[in-house]
């Protein structure tokens, strides 16, 4: 039997572009990882996400472009800040026709050796990524309401 934990901590694990990012970390607070999500769909709903930085480059390149800076400049495209359980992934977004989600593995640790130092690139229409991540708060806020008596 698996170690019981608390009605506030929930496993989860997240996808994108084919990779799982919860490589180090799977479990959550929901009341603030189920806000985290929420507050990025927010602001993908209304459109506070910045335009691609450099036009006309790959996104592969755009990335390093950003995790290279120094300045404070690619603060403006971080993206998917959702506390340790994504902290082992450097992640960016910049709005096209699509929102733009890059990101890559920095851990030396990362169990898939082979990801490391590779740029993955997703590409999702903004609105579908908003209701997405707005359902997926919805359900472990649901989860967490059904398991903890105290609320």
């Amino acid at each position: 039997m698996g170690e019981v934990q608390p009605p506030s901590l929930r496993v989860v694990d997240l996808w994108m572009a084919g990779k799982r990012l919860t490589t180090d970390d799977n479990s959550v607070f929901v009341p603030s990882f189920a806000h985290a999500m929420r507050a990025s769909a927010a602001r993908v709903n209304r459109r506070d996400v910045k335009p691609c930085p450099s036009p006309g480059r790959a996104p592969e390149e755009i990335f390093r472009m950003l995790d290279a800076d120094e300045t404070g400049f690619r603060e403006q495209f971080w993206f998917i800040q959702w506390g340790e359980t994504v902290d082992n992934v450097s992640t960016y977004a910049y709005l096209e026709d699509d929102l733009v989600i890059v990101f890559a593995f920095w851990r030396a640790s990362h169990p898939f050796a082979e990801d490391l130092g590779k740029v993955f690139v997703a590409r999702i229409p903004p609105d579908e990524f908003a209701v997405t991540v707005e359902e997926a708060a919805d359900l472990l806020d649901k989860e967490f309401v059904d398991v903890d008596p105290r609320r």
